[in-house]
């Protein structure tokens, strides 16, 4: 498949199940979207829900891309994870949450792409993993020794997001939530240090 003619093709399908979402979105919808005909759009796509997963494929693989690129910025543990979740999640849910069909689109997404955001959440979690760990590391704390592990501050951290976007929570609440558990893992790290240098001292 050529490469310009693919980016045409989940460009102009974002846009349409944006505007009229994934149920009411017809093959003739994305043709024209893209500047294709329906029959040239079948060359490329089987159907409407091979689109639809194409065009999850590019969001989150953007959106993986950017959290990481905001990972190695300046600034604190918190700060970068924050902007890391900014760029990874609370933009890319903006954009569906802002569309009259974003609950239709997000049930979609469940139903016939879960693979694809599981494998999206696994690239966060690494990614995020990797900075915990560095933190503990870059402050001599162990975390296992205090019940915690980089890989599940992680995950509770993507879980609690996760719950919040269920209940359809992802407003500025979804951030505020995200930001005090940040705050959270890094007292936990900072505790854990200071609580090993008292150790050492007596």
């Amino acid at each position: 498949m050529g490469e310009n003619k693919r980016l045409r093709i989940v460009e102009g399908a974002l846009r349409t199940f944006l505007t009229y979402g994934f149920a009411r979105t017809t093959m003739d919808d994305i043709a024209q979207a893209a500047g294709l005909s329906r029959p040239a759009l079948y060359l490329e796509f089987r159907n409407k829900a091979d689109i639809f997963r194409a065009v999850g494929q590019d969001l989150l693989e953007q959106s993986s891309a950017k959290a990481k690129e905001a990972l190695r910025g300046s600034g604190s543990l918190r700060e970068r994870i924050l902007a890391a979740l900014d760029a990874a999640v609370f933009d890319l849910m903006d954009e569906i949450n802002a569309s009259p069909h974003g609950v239709e689109l997000v049930d979609m997404e469940n139903r016939i792409a879960s693979d694809i955001v599981s494998g999206w959440r696994d690239v966060l979690v690494e990614a995020f993993t990797h900075e915990f760990a560095s933190a503990a590391r870059r402050e001599g704390v162990v975390l296992a020794e205090r019940g915690l592990t980089a890989a599940s501050l992680a995950e509770m951290l993507l879980d609690m997001l996760e719950g919040m976007r269920m209940r359809g929570e992802c407003g500025p609440g979804a951030r505020e939530a995200a930001d005090r558990m940040l705050l959270l893992a890094e007292t936990a790290i900072e505790c854990a240090r200071d609580a090993r240098m008292t150790e050492a001292a007596g």
